[in-house]
């Protein structure tokens, strides 16, 4: 399995539990909107310690950029990353990932499943294509909303929140369900590309089947 060296070049919170980390990026290093990678720790006693993390970088950066939700409770992985600093070293290996855009559609996240959906957004602005994609994006509580002043910038409209253990006003309230997918879902001959919790996906997943749309037009990760 190929792996690479990398040197952390910036290091910062993107909400309460959220890093951005900016890495160097090694030559002839090519993935896809959407893809991702196993990173460890180039430190001792992490470096076998491997876990998937999507690329939120355009592909032609000389940089890689992630966006990772941490979960310093679980005394993991994340919770070191929580100590790296700007210099310390991560491992990068083999890209894989099976979210590729198809075509406009709707983009619907839960949480840390936004990230495939990041790289992929901010590859179709740059080329003036992001048309009338839109992202549902499901959270916990309205600080859980990974780069909301982005996405509003980028999407308008096209942004909806769905928040579910706090009432705003602002977004709506409470879990994605067939009625939420019906309003929101006016064309189910375009593609769905869906990422979050297991559990959230298999739901959404027959909740669409329910409301018509044909399983050959969820694009989601496969293992």
């Amino acid at each position: 399995m190929e792996s690479h060296k990398v040197k952390i070049t910036s290091i910062s919170h993107l909400t309460h539990n959220v890093l951005k980390i900016v890495t160097e990026k090694p030559q002839q290093y090519d993935f896809i909107s959407g893809q991702a990678t196993e990173i460890s720790i180039n430190k001792e006693g992490w470096t076998d310690n491997k876990h998937p993390f999507t690329f939120t970088c355009l592909p032609e950066k000389d940089y890689l950029e992630f966006s990772i939700k941490t979960y310093p409770e679980r005394k993991g992985m994340t919770n070191e990353l929580l100590s790296l600093h700007e210099g310390d070293e991560l491992i990068v290996h083999d890209v894989w990932g099976t979210i590729n855009y198809k075509g406009e559609g709707y983009f619907i996240a839960g949480g840390a499943g936004v990230t495939p959906f990041i790289a992929i957004l901010r590859s179709l602005a740059a080329k003036n294509e992001l048309g009338h994609n839109k992202l549902i994006f499901a959270n916990k509580t309205k600080a859980d909303i990974i780069l909301k002043e982005e996405f509003e910038a980028l999407l308008g409209k096209n942004f909806i929140n769905i928040i579910s253990d706090e009432e705003t006003g602002e977004y709506f309230f409470g879990q994605i369900n067939e009625s939420f997918l019906k309003q929101h879902i006016n064309d189910l001959k375009k593609h769905v590309y869906l990422c979050g919790p297991e559990p959230m996906m298999d739901s959404i997943e027959k909740q669409l089947n329910n409301i018509g749309m044909e399983s050959a037009m969820i694009v989601k990760d496969e293992f």
